[in-house]
Order: C-alpha cells, then structure tokens, then sequence
C-alpha cells in the first residue's frame, strides 16, 4: 500500500474511540520503517491544512527539518552524527482542507512516504489530524536501530511533532523545557 492508495477513513464513534483515531488497516507504508500517529488539535480542519499545506512553516514545529522549499519538492534535514539528508518528494494526493499525500523521487537520499490526514471529530471537538511516515532508513537494519537509539525513528519523532503542531495551533508557541537565555547584566 502507498500513500496514493489510502483514502481518508471514515469510522463510527465507537471505531474511533477504540483505536485510538487509526485506521488498523491503512497505517503502514512498503518500507522498513513507518508510524502512524495522531492528535486531536481544537482548531478547525481548513486552518490546520492550510497551515501544513505551506510547507516552509513545518520546520516551526518539526525541529529536525532544516529547511524546506516553497513548493515542498525539496526538504533537508538532520540526520545522524550533524550529517544533512536531503529529500526530494512528490505530492501523491492533495484534497483541501482534507488530506495530503507525498513520496520521494529518484533524486532523494532516502526511499520515503507519508501522508497527513484532516478531518473533523465525530464527538464535534476540534479537527483530528493523523499522519503516516514511512522510509527506508540508510544503512538498512542498522540505520533504523541507529535511528531508534537517536530518537529519530519515525514512531517517536511523529509522535513528538504532532504535540508540537498542536501546541503551536491551540496556543500559538512551542513550549521547550529549555532554560530562556539570560538577559545581559548591566
């Protein structure tokens, strides 16, 4: 399955409760290493995809994504040791205010998908956003055992940028557990 063949899913209140809001039969991606994760974010769904959809504000809240251009073709980010891994995709599906689906061309550095899904909550709270990433990491088994240890895996780094797109779109900032820079003494 890749992400041009799922479709966002439609689920019954109890379906949605129970799975934690994954669809079970469409969240892996053909490659070694995939996630599916998901947040519900009290915003409505045009205002979460019309921001993701700007793809140069993903770095505001993905802290591993260096950069990314302004059609979303090209995306560096970090990877192990302070290396930079430069992706090169292709947008796969785009459904306004909906979903969004990508994959990397032959011009990237690692074999990737993903796709990020909008859609109202069945309880009437707030926009439920999930996305799916999956890759190849370099290095095959090692690389993602690498990746794991790294915290860059794709399960914990989803999983962290999730909470930090939601913190941005309920509160406007990310909060850090980072101690603010001291103020120059005069």
């Amino acid at each position: 399955m890749s992400a041009s063949d799922i479709q966002p899913t439609q689920g019954t209140n109890a379906e949605m409760a129970g799975t934690g809001l994954l669809d079970r039969k469409a969240h892996e991606g053909e490659h070694a290493a995939s996630s599916v994760q998901a947040v519900i974010i009290n915003r409505p769904r045009a205002d979460l995809y019309q921001f993701w959809r700007d793809f140069q504000n993903l770095p505001t809240f993905m802290p591993n994504v260096r950069s990314v251009s302004e059609d979303g073709r090209r995306w560096v980010i970090a990877g192990p040791g302070g290396t930079d891994i430069e992706l090169e995709t292709e947008i796969t599906a785009d459904d306004p205010a909906s979903f969004i689906g990508w994959r990397s061309t032959e011009d990237s550095d690692i074999d990737h998908e993903g796709w990020v899904e909008f859609r109202d909550n069945a309880f009437g709270r707030g926009t439920e956003v999930r996305v799916m990433i999956s890759y190849d990491p370099p290095a095959g088994a090692v690389g993602k055992l690498v990746a794991k240890v790294m915290q860059r895996e794709p399960r914990i780094q989803a999983r962290r940028e999730l909470r930090r797109f939601k913190q941005l779109m309920e509160t406007g900032e990310v909060s850090t557990s980072q101690a603010p820079e001291a103020a120059p003494r005069s």
